[in-house]
């Protein structure tokens, strides 16, 4: 009977511990491989594996700055209806010390990774020194806690580009931003939405119809510049433009109609046009820009 109970709360904490990590979260590291699709460099064993070793390189860090906002973050979400039983450290399903532990753990598979590929590290320690300074400073200035989690994502395409060794086009940086911006938007959004203004301390200084604006500017601007981008350098690709407006309408119409968007990865997860969107979006992509496929 006590080796049982014993079992039972070493698998309780072994499911904690990867919760801790947030692997549904790891989507978001995909725009790590935005670099090799548009490079043209899928076909390349060396690029390809370079650029999944700093996805997974990203996947790592962000798992660590989870960690570390869960741990600033642990008596506030205590008091939090659905984060108290949701989030491990405010569960209590895992202690700190082990999150500490395993914290260090990660860290060291980084220290690792920096000597596979040095120059990505560089970009990972940039994106984890910005999302530090997010999870004790700069997630309660309004307005900044938005560009901080969008520059997150822009700084994830710079590691793609980084591992390829390949150079990235202005376009496309300030797509991933606008696009970044408007997810994140669309988080305050619901947050504010589902919440109101005491779950998070910088929600009292949003409105619903401010940050439905900074959405609809940042929507339009992805949508423009993404446009621009395939018209002016790839324009082989311009056949995905529909793609990307039928994306942008539908992640809307999942926001307002089916009530999600606060985590834009189970958003996108949970809904099957939605997420089949993305993947065709990403096989016409390969297959416009195949090396030697005419279109």
């Amino acid at each position: 009977m006590q080796e049982s109970l014993v079992g039972e709360c070493g698998t309780g904490q072994a499911r904690g511990l990867i919760k801790l990590l947030r692997p549904r979260q790891w989507v978001k590291n995909g725009f790590v491989l935005a670099p090799l699709v548009f490079s043209g460099e899928f076909l390349n064993f060396y690029a390809v594996s370079h650029a999944f070793q700093a996805m997974l390189l990203f996947c790592v860090a962000s798992s660590a700055t989870y960690i570390i906002n869960d741990w600033r973050d642990i008596e506030r979400d205590r008091l939090h209806p659905l984060k108290s039983k949701s989030r491990p450290l405010a569960s209590g399903a895992v202690s700190v010390s082990a999150a500490l532990t395993l914290l260090v753990g990660l860290y060291c598979v980084l220290a690792v990774g920096g000597f596979l590929l040095p120059k990505v590290i560089g970009v990972i320690l940039a994106y984890m020194v910005l999302n530090l300074a997010y999870s004790f400073v700069l997630k309660h200035q309004p307005v900044v806690d938005i560009f901080t989690i969008a520059i997150g994502f822009v700084l994830r395409v710079y590691a793609g580009a980084v591992a390829l060794s390949v150079p990235v086009s202005s376009w496309m940086f300030v797509t991933t931003l606008c696009l970044a911006l408007y997810l994140a938007a669309v988080k305050r959004r619901q947050e504010l939405s589902k919440s109101g203004a005491g779950a998070r301390e910088v929600l009292g200084k949003y409105s619903l119809a401010l940050v439905d604006r900074y959405a609809e500017i940042s929507a339009t601007g992805a949508l423009l510049f993404y446009s621009m981008f395939v018209m002016s350098a790839k324009p082989d690709l311009v056949i995905t433009v529909p793609l990307v407006l039928f994306g942008l309408f539908r992640y809307w119409y999942v926001v307002e109609a089916l009530d999600g968007g606060e985590s834009p990865t189970d958003a996108l997860l949970a809904d099957w046009q939605l997420l089949l969107t993305v993947v065709v979006w990403g096989g016409v992509c390969m297959w416009a820009l195949w090396p030697g496929m005419p279109v």
